[in-house]
């Protein structure tokens, strides 16, 4: 089998929309996709990055990341958000190529580190994530602000 793992550039929508896709199946996520205007603006910030896996041609799964800017160092961080391949092909260590690959282009496009969080009771992402070669792991408590429900 033929297994390609790329950035996606700012022209390829399709494949970004079909990654959302295998997201929306992977984390169970019923969400409207945003436009092909919101999504083009996302492939052209530069502090933000989509990588693909393909399988002899068809995507797969893949990943995305906010580059995330620092006051204290010049480098900046990785935050990897999502991270899904297509339940078909889970198992098969194209996640562990995929974050693998990340890290090579993270450490060779001048990033301090990358990171990627996962809540505590999803046992089956941390257990993903603690398979792969990381080099730290924490535990935290997160804080959501919700604006949809506000009164404006």
């Amino acid at each position: 089998m033929n297994t390609e793992i790329k950035k996606l550039d700012k022209t390829e929508i399709l494949d970004f929309k079909s990654l959302i896709e295998i997201f929306k199946d992977v984390f169970e996520n019923d969400e409207l996709i945003a436009s092909d205007e919101h999504l083009s603006n996302l492939l052209n910030n530069i502090d933000f990055l989509v990588f693909v896996v393909k399988l002899n041609g068809r995507l797969v799964g893949g990943l995305t990341i906010y580059v995330l800017q620092r006051y204290y160092a010049s480098k900046p961080v990785a935050y990897i958000h999502d991270v899904g391949i297509t339940p078909a092909h889970q198992g098969q260590g194209l996640g562990s190529a995929l974050i693998s690959e990340v890290c090579n282009y993270c450490k060779n496009n001048g990033f301090e580190d990358a990171y990627v969080e996962a809540e505590g009771d999803d046992i089956y992402a941390v257990n993903f994530y603690r398979k792969t070669k990381f080099s730290n792991e924490m535990s935290a408590i997160h804080f959501t602000y919700n604006f949809q429900n506000s009164k404006k």
